[in-house]
């Protein structure tokens, strides 16, 4: 397109300097040319953080604040300048939903951010486009500040406590460079759809392509005095923390009222300070590469360590939020299938338990293609890990497909390590699962002091039809590794070329607890390597799958390499016996390097 024809579309407001000025050589950033809304951090964008009680007066002269919608279940706040293109381009949807979802009690209000827009100029567009929304001129950037906006197409949607719950994109339908003639995702309506049905969004952030607002970059900054258990706290433990640390889950003690995050502030300043809470051990720096990073954001921990080493300030519970409703049984809803262990295993009170293999076939009448998959422990506070393995009938047509399973190097099917129970794949991807196969669930048990029994089960959500792709869990593993007595540095590789176009989705790295630190390692068919993951620092305690935020294509020839090191030395304490040569083995006393990725044929 050329130059003078894309800013007549963009009508000289966007981003400028999109360009160079001809003849001086320098190149277009295409990023700039066509943009669609794209994810961001949620965290960093102050979703699930308490947004301050505005007050404005809007462009009819009548004064108003937030919290006199605090009936409403939902307010939906919409930056909009009648100068920018895209953003008056959106100016009908808005006032469609306004209109669809008002019986619902959704409260849409308009901001517009923009200082030399005048109200003679709004009124005359309201007029126009016959807006009906509360109208608010906002040429301070209030409003624009508080949600650290940052476009003139931004929005964002509040629960009726003030809870940020969504902030980004109305939808993809406009966007730089681009028009569609509906949506492919709306992400407002998603947004406003989950709040009705008392659920989080699946989409939480994005960009808004649109006139870019000078204003401050979003982050939450407070003092000291500020930050209390109502006003922040509850929500970074409600985002971060309550998943495992309530009834019935893995957490040692509950986080879901003031006196359980007072009563356990030295223990929570301990280990946010130390980095191990939430556990996440990946040595990238930057919160975003990977879909399920579940470290807090700087402003997160900074307000949280804050407020321990103020003594805790309780604040008003007028700020608190929403209880969360945390769905009792499984996560992901009732299971097309559910497959449970034949027996409840007894767990006794003390010492260590060696793995319980456990097999049952599956009595499937068809072959089946598995969405999702979940693993119910009835006795979550004595589960580590749960490992499912599938063997494929003889007499299956695709028995010859069959991975073998050689001592858990593959073969591998459905997991639950510690903090991830579930496994929802993207739409067109599924695991196959044959008819007869059989099942071997490996579990390992821990002891808490008192007997548990527990009979586990596995959920498998079915898809309607036959995916696009198939996901296989590949294991990269070294079976003949020898760990020498006393090394407290051993180190020991294995490597899988690529023998098709590929695509690769997460990562899972396993060790057992002489486990030091954990490396893969792509090298390119022209020679390029590249770290794809870097664990530093592996704790057998945490085995997280890795999953990448933006899935990683790697063409035919290209080799995975891992590496692994150990400590067998008097210095691990959790070294059975330094004296002794550890070799491959299933048991937690010795030892095994497999390198798990999913991935899927282009």
């Amino acid at each position: 397109m050329k130059r003078q024809v894309l800013l007549s579309v963009l009508n000289a407001v966007l981003i400028p300097a999109l360009f160079a000025q001809p003849g001086l050589g320098s190149e277009v950033d295409s990023d700039l040319v066509r943009e669609s809304p794209t994810s961001l951090i949620p965290k960093i964008h102050r979703v699930g953080e308490l947004i301050p009680d505005l007050s404005f007066e809007d462009v009819d002269g009548k004064k108003g604040k937030l919290s006199d919608y605090e009936e409403q279940e939902a307010i939906v706040i919409a930056m909009q300048s009648v100068d920018c293109p895209l953003s008056k381009k959106f100016t009908p949807v808005l006032g469609r939903i306004a209109e669809a979802y008002e019986s619902l009690s959704v409260t849409v209000l308009i901001v517009n951010p923009m200082e030399h827009e005048a109200r003679e100029k709004i009124q005359a567009w309201r007029k126009k486009t016959d807006l009906k929304p509360r109208y608010i001129s906002d040429g301070a950037g209030v409003f624009g500040r508080a949600l650290g906006a940052l476009t003139t197409t931004d929005v964002f949607v509040l629960d009726r406590s003030r809870t940020l719950i969504y902030r980004g994109a109305v939808s993809d339908q406009y966007g730089l460079g681009y028009s569609l003639d509906a949506a492919r995702s709306n992400y407002l309506k998603d947004a406003l759809e989950a709040i009705l049905e008392e659920r989080s969004p699946e989409v939480e952030a994005t960009t808004a392509p649109g006139c870019a607002l000078d204003l401050p970059e979003p982050g939450r900054k407070t003092k000291k005095s500020e930050v209390t258990y109502h006003n922040r706290i509850s929500r970074i433990l409600q985002r971060n923390c309550q998943e495992c640390h309530r009834p019935g889950e893995a957490g040692p003690f509950d986080l879901l009222t003031y006196e359980d995050a007072k009563g356990h502030g030295a223990m929570i300043r301990r280990v946010v300070e130390g980095g191990t809470m939430p556990p996440w051990f990946s040595s990238d720096q930057e919160i975003g590469k990977w879909g399920n990073d579940r470290r807090l954001a700087p402003q997160e921990k900074k307000d949280l360590l804050t407020w321990i080493a103020n003594k805790a300030p309780e604040g008003d519970p007028k700020d608190a939020p929403l209880d969360r409703n945390w769905t009792e049984g499984w996560t992901l809803g009732e299971p097309d299938e559910v497959l449970r262990l034949p027996l409840s295993m007894d767990i006794p009170a003390e010492g260590t338990v060696p793995y319980r293999y456990i097999k049952l076939r599956n009595r499937f009448d068809e072959d089946r293609w598995v969405r999702a998959m979940e693993i119910r422990p009835t006795a979550p506070e004595n589960v580590h890990h749960v490992l499912v393995f599938l063997t494929y009938p003889k007499d299956h047509p695709r028995a010859k497909d069959q991975p073998e399973y050689r001592g858990g190097r593959n073969g591998f099917f459905a997991g639950m390590v510690p903090g991830q129970s579930s496994t929802v794949y993207s739409p067109h991807l599924a695991k196959f699962i044959p008819r007869g196969a059989e099942l071997t669930f490996q579990v390992h048990y821990t002891t808490n002091g008192v007997r548990g029994r527990d009979r586990t089960q596995l959920g498998l959500y079915y898809a309607d039809e036959a995916p696009t792709h198939e996901v296989i869990t590949q294991g990269v593993s070294n079976p003949r590794l020898r760990i020498p007595p006393q090394d407290p540095n051993y180190e020991s590789k294995a490597q899988f070329k690529f023998r098709q176009d590929s695509r690769i989705l997460s990562l899972l790295p396993h060790m057992h607890v002489r486990g030091k630190a954990f490396r893969y390692d792509l090298v390119y068919p022209d020679g390029k390597s590249v770290e794809l993951l870097n664990v530093p620092t592996y704790d057998f305690n945490w085995q997280l799958i890795y999953q990448l935020q933006e899935p990683l294509d790697v063409p035919k020839g290209t080799v995975m390499n891992v590496t692994a090191w150990y400590d067998n030395s008097p210095g691990n304490p959790a070294n059975p016996n330094p004296n002794t040569e550890v070799r491959f083995g299933e048991q937690t006393w010795e030892e095994m390097l497999i390198g798990y990725f999913d991935w899927h044929v282009r």
